[in-house]
């Protein structure tokens, strides 16, 4: 279908295009000087001692838990609003995932009171996600993790740039995640960086990311080593020079496009404000977003799909941010994930509803939206109180 405005859309211009056509005339496209490249550039940009990049987001998350030690027996806490892949990196290693809510209706991140309430003696891990790109209430977890000696992991997949009290996003715990898939605010098609300042954990990434070998083919080919050994148990999780070399370009656009997504947030803010039938989160939040996605939030009663419809056929693509981990059938068999209420969690699963947001769109676009909003709140939803 061809959309009057997506969901999202991406800026692949001339520079991407002649950073990978520079890497296709090398001849080499494996993970190599591009990538180390990247990884610089991003340490420097968030504050971080360590970067790896590889595949996908997943893979990041997955690395980052293994690398931390968490393995069969572990509990690791985690929202179930989020993408199942936060979940499902935890069972890669043999963990199991607890579920916690969120804070509220206007907060969809993790809650520290219910990440309190999810404790165990089995507990090893915190794992939050920074919905949206708004950071979680990243001090009460850190007090939380130190008086109980767990590990903090951040799912930053949609806060790269977000800030809480001018720290980074994906600097707060032991270890952070980021993906680049196409519809993230840095889009490599594919991709994920893990970053981390400590030492020990960095030296267990960089053996894991590649089959656990003590030499890359990088070295190989450029004559540091003839052979290597395996002293890990590791994976194929590298990156190509490709998504790298795309990755710099995007890095380096990266905070204009951050601060235009505010605009345009903030432009939705404006126009959204006193319609009925909807509620719009996070607008008090604390820190620096990296506006990742526009969630807002139908009244009980309103048809979700009803809505989505209405927006669709006038050419305005949606989404739901997320269905919620524990329903999905899979995931309902794991009894031990879930020991607490997940009450919010379900109830704005059920009315979340995502906006086309991205730095291309224009304010004139936002005012088609908002005018096909208003429109079906009148015509669908009140239609009734006038007669």
């Amino acid at each position: 279908m061809s959309w009057k405005i997506p969901l999202f859309d991406i800026d692949i211009g001339a520079a991407e295009i002649e950073a990978v056509t520079e890497v296709l005339s090398s001849r080499w496209l494996t993970m190599g000087e591009q990538t180390q490249a990247f990884e610089a550039e991003f340490g420097k940009f968030v504050g971080s001692r360590h970067v790896f990049c590889v595949s996908n987001g997943t893979a990041a998350l997955h690395l980052a838990l293994a690398a931390s030690g968490i393995g069969p027996g572990d509990e690791v806490i985690v929202p179930a609003l989020t993408f199942v892949a936060t979940a499902n990196a935890i069972l890669y290693t043999g963990a199991t995932p607890v579920f916690a809510d969120v804070s509220s209706t206007t907060d969809f991140t993790i809650a520290p009171s219910q990440i309190e309430a999810c404790l165990s003696s089995r507990t090893r891990a915190i794992l939050v996600m920074h919905y949206a790109g708004f950071p979680c209430e990243m001090n009460e977890i850190g007090r939380i993790a130190r008086e109980r000696q767990l590990v903090i992991i951040e799912d930053a997949a949609h806060a790269p740039g977000a800030r809480l009290g001018g720290k980074y996003c994906g600097t707060f715990g032991v270890c952070g995640c980021f993906s680049f898939f196409s519809n993230k605010n840095m889009a490599m098609g594919e991709g994920g960086i893990v970053t981390t300042d400590d030492d020990g954990i960095a030296e267990k990434l960089r053996l894991m990311r590649s089959h656990g070998m003590t030499s890359l083919t990088l070295d190989r080919y450029k004559g540091h080593n003839y052979s290597y050994d395996v002293i890990e148990l590791g994976y194929n999780y590298r990156n190509t020079e490709l998504q790298a070399t795309i990755g710099l370009v995007q890095l380096r656009k990266l905070p204009d496009y951050n601060l235009q997504r505010k605009k345009l947030t903030e432009y939705y803010y404006q126009q959204l404000t006193g319609v009925p039938g909807l509620t719009i989160p996070f607008q008090q939040h604390p820190g620096q977003s990296s506006y990742h996605i526009f969630p807002i939030l139908l009244e009980a009663g309103i048809n979700r799909k009803n809505f989505m419809s209405y927006l669709k056929e006038n050419g305005i693509q949606t989404s739901i941010h997320y269905p919620p981990i524990h329903q999905f059938s899979y995931h309902r068999q794991l009894k031990e994930s879930r020991r607490n209420d997940l009450t919010l969690t379900e109830d704005i699963s059920q009315r979340e509803v995502t906006l086309p947001l991205y730095p291309l769109m224009s304010f004139k676009q936002i005012d088609y939206i908002v005018e096909i909003i208003k429109r079906f709140m009148a015509e669908k939803i009140f239609e009734s109180s006038k007669k």
